[in-house]
């Protein structure tokens, strides 16, 4: 086994090529899992602070975890692949209603034929996966532009899928079992004849996808398709000349960004929302999974978590903040607020820092490693 020495520090290639490769990495991490499979729910069990009502979990914890999970999804085509989108709200619309069809069966009549399809309802995670590859389907149809065109122009592809799944979430009453007023709701939770009821239990379940689906996508972010990603990101025609097939590459990293979006979508309609409509998944949702993307870090796992924290936890700050310190505001003040901070920090972190929080953390985690030697 061969070592590469330097200074004090050895290590070998088995070592350097680990997922987390840094030991204080790797003991953080389990520590975040220890916190967050095991100290949350007996904090949420105790009613011990900040968990002493079901509010921290309902409104701040799952959805955070969901839209962490859709983020990550966005990252991988926007941060490793370097491929724009706005249309990001609809694939999470399309993993939704997907997963609703195949939770209460499927029904397409053929009059042509003179005969019908029909599907009876699947159990739940079957159904979430289904919708993820329904989303992956989809996503594979609207990334086939981007063999063409790239940059603003690719944006505006995208965008017209966010505009053209609005309408037909909207308009096609199949889509939600002809109900008059558009909205649906999910049904019963239940994964291998357990019921997900409590919020601890649908918090559990979301981390656990959460945590199955970051690590899928670390791995596959630092393997051979992910540094084909990468090498179209950085220059396609280069990357092209080398021998990487910009065909496979992209439309390999729309699939299986659209599918982990979808799969959050699903999450997000029935394990967050319980019932929903589409305006649900409407453009303000591509933005603030764009925002969370770009603050949070370009081309980076931990990024997608901090942008996500970010974006939820500052409207909370802006509102709770000023009641402490005694000084009424109105929720329109407060949107106001949230908005004007955000743009102020996107363009604030465009100028400093491109890379967004997780370059600040790197940065800070490399300066506690040499302390105190940072120089």
């Amino acid at each position: 086994m061969l070592y590469r020495e330097a200074g004090q520090f050895k290590s070998t290639y088995a070592a350097d090529m680990a997922i987390f490769p840094i030991r204080q990495d790797r003991m953080a991490l389990w520590l975040l899992l220890a916190v967050a499979f095991l100290g949350v729910p007996l904090l949420a069990h105790f009613r011990i602070w900040p968990l002493g009502s079901d509010y921290f979990l309902r409104a701040i914890l799952i959805p955070f975890l969901i839209l962490s999970l859709a983020t990550v999804g966005l990252n991988i085509l926007m941060g490793y692949c370097g491929q724009i989108s706005l249309g990001s709200g609809a694939f999470m619309a399309i993993g939704a209603y997907s997963t609703y069809k195949f939770a209460t069966g499927v029904h397409l009549p053929l009059a042509w034929f003179g005969t019908a399809i029909s599907i009876d309802p699947l159990p739940v995670l079957p159904s979430i996966l289904l919708g993820g590859v329904m989303s992956a389907v989809v996503g594979i149809l609207f990334g086939i532009p981007s063999l063409r065109i790239k940059g603003l122009y690719l944006a505006v592809a995208t965008l017209a899928a966010q505009f053209f799944f609005d309408w037909v979430f909207i308009r096609v009453k199949w889509f939600t079992n002809y109900t008059p007023s558009g909205s649906v709701a999910a049904p019963e939770i239940t994964i291998f004849g357990y019921v997900f009821h409590t919020p601890i239990e649908r918090y559990l379940l979301c981390l656990a996808f959460v945590a199955v689906f970051a690590v899928i996508s670390k791995n596959l972010v630092r393997g051979n398709l992910g540094r084909q990603w990468m090498a179209i990101r950085d220059m396609d025609i280069a990357a092209e000349l080398m021998g990487i097939r910009p065909l496979y590459a992209k439309l390999t990293a729309f699939a299986i960004s659209s599918f982990i979006v979808g799969i959050a979508g699903a999450l997000f309609a029935f394990v967050y929302l319980g019932a929903w409509e589409p305006l649900a998944f409407n453009i303000d949702r591509s933005f603030q999974l764009l925002f969370m993307v770009i603050i949070g870090g370009l081309g980076s796992i931990l990024g997608s978590f901090l942008g996500a924290a970010f974006i939820l936890i500052l409207p909370i700050l802006l509102d709770q903040g000023p009641h402490a310190l005694g000084i009424p505001v109105t929720v329109e003040t407060v949107s106001l607020m949230v908005l004007v901070v955000t743009g102020a920090l996107i363009c604030y972190l465009l100028v400093v820092e491109p890379l967004g929080f997780a370059r600040l953390w790197s940065v800070a985690k490399e300066k506690l490693r040499l302390w105190p030697y940072p120089y």
